[in-house]
């Protein structure tokens, strides 16, 4: 498999907000390694056996479930234990694994920064594929300037899976993206944006990031926690104009 180039990110803490919940919360977390990089095409196509037709573009048009099955792909290429167990569609983190990951929404938000506290860690044209480059797909990774942690296109190009939900109460089992794509304006790409969708949902400007760490927890680490995913679930409200409301199972 091409190497999966990672950064070491070090312990640190991140205040997350979420406009629509009209929420703040504040999250310590470890250290953690995440990718340098999106995962591209070629990396995909050896690791999953299907074709790139765009090696060094970020591979998109991946599900939530294709995601999570490229993480233990990854990591028992490379003999490492997987981070991922499944029963049917129902997926369990097995937090002590040292395998490839989903980042959660905490360390991807952190990682993001890079100490930064605007919206963007450098003026967007520098750092990001966005809508104003008039771009009609990906674009090869690593095109545009990284952040102090040494990330390319972190904003912008293509939003990136997390491990976590994005609102149970209301969208049921939607899980969270993160950073904007290439067809979007500046207000989505932003380090604080949160969107989410189905996890058998794919777009072609949604790929996915990795990342690995271990944590000698059961059913929480780095700012996601089993126990909290079901409390939310019995939160009412009503959804937000213009989104999809919850799923009846």
């Amino acid at each position: 498999m091409s190497d999966i180039q990672m950064a070491r990110i070090p312990s640190g803490r991140v205040t997350m907000h979420d406009a629509r919940r009209r929420t703040r919360r504040t999250v310590d977390l470890d250290s953690f390694e995440i990718g340098v990089y999106p995962v591209t095409e070629e990396q995909l196509a050896e690791v999953l056996g299907v074709a790139a037709r765009h090696p060094d573009r970020p591979a998109s048009d991946l599900s939530w479930l294709r995601a999570v099955h490229l993480c233990n792909a990854a990591s028992e290429w490379e003999g490492l234990d997987p981070a991922y167990t499944f029963d049917g569609e129902d997926v369990s983190w097995h937090v002590d694994s040292d395998g490839y990951r989903l980042p959660t929404e905490a360390e991807w938000e952190y990682a993001c920064r890079a100490g930064s506290t605007g919206p963007h860690y450098g003026p967007l044209a520098d750092i990001a594929w966005t809508a104003a480059d008039g771009v009609a797909a990906p674009q090869p990774v690593g095109g545009k300037h990284p952040n102090l942690n040494g990330l390319f296109d972190t904003l912008g190009n293509v939003w990136e899976w997390c491990w976590d939900l994005l609102d149970p109460a209301r969208y049921d089992d939607y899980r969270v993206f993160r950073g904007g794509g290439y067809a979007d304006d500046a207000w989505s790409v932003r380090a604080s944006v949160r969107r989410g969708g189905a996890p058998r949902m794919h777009h072609e400007d949604v790929g996915v990031r990795l990342a690995r760490g271990g944590f000698d927890t059961i059913g929480a680490a780095q700012g996601w926690s089993a126990a909290a995913d079901e409390e939310r679930a019995f939160e009412s409200g009503a959804s937000p104009s213009g989104w999809t409301p919850r799923r009846k199972r």
